[in-house]
């Protein structure tokens, strides 16, 4: 059963706009079988595009992160099926894109690994637009890493910086 557009009455023939966006981002989750680092399951149903540039920001002070260094982007469009019930994107959402925005940056630097955890501050509300994840390093060990991501909304905000703590997965030694 779909909502009329005019009277928000039921009807049989007429999908609702997010009825037909739930379907549009379900077909784009389920086009392909892939479960890989740039293109699994959740990441294609939430439309995050991930890649990779060179950081043109000043590294914080103290860290070990060197100039020109490589950040992981996740940027995804905020569509209204994301947003909370006052119409914002929800927390979790965000959280997540900025979570493989420092899980991928790991991943490509050195191996995959595990957010031990995590901390998320929100600092703008999202309503519109592209959303864009940075992760970057704050300080990178043999086995853990103190990583961070912010959160840009399409004027270029900040909406959100989240630090968070990564277990590096190394294989055991044979």
């Amino acid at each position: 059963m779909f909502l009329s557009k005019d009277k928000d009455m039921p009807t049989d023939n007429q999908p609702s706009r997010y009825s037909m966006l739930g379907r549009d981002m379900l077909a784009r989750a389920t086009a392909e079988e892939a479960q890989v680092f740039g293109s699994f399951f959740l990441s294609r149903l939430l439309g995050f595009e991930i890649g990779y540039e060179t950081s043109t920001r000043e590294p914080h002070r103290g860290s070990s992160e060197p100039e020109n260094a490589i950040i992981c982007v996740v940027s995804f469009e905020a569509v209204p099926p994301l947003f909370n019930p006052q119409g914002t994107l929800h927390g979790g959402i965000l959280a997540t894109a900025m979570d493989i925005s420092m899980g991928h940056l790991l991943h490509r630097v050195d191996a995959a690994g595990a957010t031990l955890e995590m901390k998320v501050q929100y600092l703008a509300p999202i309503t519109t637009g592209i959303v864009r994840c940075e992760g970057t390093f704050l300080r990178k060990g043999k086995s853990i890493c103190a990583m961070q991501s912010s959160a840009f909304r399409a004027d270029g905000e900040l909406a959100a910086h989240a630090t968070a703590t990564w277990k590096i997965a190394r294989s055991p030694k044979q």
